[in-house]
């Protein structure tokens, strides 16, 4: 177990190389998420910090030394607080460190491990997800996409929806039908090789007018069955394990996918009230406002501490609670976040991305439709409400 004194010279270690280390600013300004990343130029940017990042001992910083990690304990909660406390660019590899990673050193054999760890660490091979489709999103054990085995393969037929860095992944987490006759138990976990005849990726065009999100149209496509991770039909418990590290219940290898921490954004909101003046005065003066975002403030706080304690087992609450609760109440955090913003632009909250009048040139209506995302993706709030009350409360299942 790592001393008191260790993870303090550590934390010291990763402020002074982040803030030693920091890359310039892009060009064309990067997006507000890693899950918008589109242009190459940004991918190729991106691929080189987190690469840094991991060499620099940032990510993978507790994980064992033979699957490409730095064999700490302990250390990579200090090292993903330090990352997001120093505002610097998010990690693009942000599936592959958590939902992969979490996944294969649960579920994954030695080889997949081996293989398939270091690459994700460094980012030389990015990940995707392919889990929701068109008639599978928040049902998702109603999925239909099939594989069928043919010898040492599986060829895979069907289609993926909203699957984020799709076009730049060299793999995906693909959940497949092998047995149509039981619906929870014949669900096969695989890792798909991307660049192959037969998988056809489609930008979806928010009405952000951004396209990180992708069609995949998979046709007898073929996975080697030494890429299937654990049993056939154990799919759906795999799955399980990957959702929970998506939903904030594991602390993953490194993730970030976002460069602002939630008590930043806090403050940058506060800020914004105190710039805007309406009717001869601050908005920040305004009692109605203050109390709105004091709020606010209150509930971001909230939520950061529990996330603190839901990194102690015993301080859990149970059944994964505090983590599962975290997925929820951050998403929609953002979302009032964003919406407070607007209110206080008022009219100018119609000026957008590109607009030389709009206010921090147009990162709030912005941020707020983009916050639509996290109450959806990775199970949608009801679902999670429904996760809560049934694991964590008691109460019976909804009908």
């Amino acid at each position: 177990m790592s001393t008191d004194q260790e993870k303090s010279e550590f934390r010291d270690y990763c402020r002074r190389w982040l803030e030693e280390n920091r890359p310039p600013p892009t060009e064309l300004p990067l997006p507000q998420a890693a899950y918008e990343v589109t242009y190459e130029s940004h991918r190729n940017y991106l691929c080189d910090w987190q690469a840094k990042c991991y060499e620099a001992q940032l990510i993978a910083t507790d994980v064992p030394a033979q699957y490409g990690g730095h064999g700490h304990d302990g250390f990579q909660s200090i090292a993903s607080s330090e990352v997001l406390r120093a505002k610097v660019p998010y990690f693009i590899n942000w599936i592959g460190l958590g939902m992969t990673a979490p996944t294969l050193l649960i579920h994954g054999t030695e080889e997949q491990k081996e293989r398939f760890l270091p690459p994700i660490f460094s980012a030389e091979e990015i990940w995707c997800q392919g889990f929701s489709e068109p008639g599978a999103g928040s049902d998702l054990v109603s999925l239909q996409t099939s594989a069928v085995r043919d010898g040492d393969e599986w060829v895979i037929n069907g289609s993926k929806v909203w699957t984020s860095l799709g076009a730049l992944a060299s793999w995906m987490l693909l959940l497949a039908r092998t047995d149509k006759n039981d619906k929870y138990n014949g669900i096969t976990y695989f890792l798909a090789p991307m660049d192959q005849e037969g998988v056809t990726v489609r930008p979806i065009h928010k009405m952000t007018g951004e396209s990180g999100f992708n069609e995949v149209f998979l046709e007898d496509a073929r996975v080697p069955d030494h890429l299937r991770v654990d049993e056939i039909g154990a799919g759906w418990k795999v799955a399980m394990s990957t959702l929970t590290s998506e939903r904030g219940a594991a602390q993953g290898v490194g993730a970030v996918a976002s460069s602002e921490s939630p008590m930043a954004a806090v403050n940058q909101l506060i800020q914004l009230a105190k710039d805007t003046r309406r009717n001869g005065r601050r908005v920040w003066d305004d009692p109605v406002w203050r109390d709105r975002i004091v709020k606010i403030y209150e509930r971001t706080e909230a939520m950061i501490q529990n996330g603190r304690r839901s990194r102690v087992e015993a301080l859990n609450g149970g059944a994964m609670r505090l983590p599962l609760q975290g997925k929820l109440v951050g998403s929609e955090v953002r979302q009032e976040l964003g919406e407070i913003a607007l209110g206080i632009l008022g009219m100018r909250s119609s000026l957008y991305v590109g607009d030389e009048h709009a206010e921090a040139d147009g990162r709030w209506p912005l941020s707020y439709m983009n916050s639509y995302t996290g109450t959806i993706s990775g199970g949608s709030s009801e679902i999670q409400r429904n996760i809560l009350g049934e694991r964590v409360l008691g109460l019976p299942k909804t009908k």
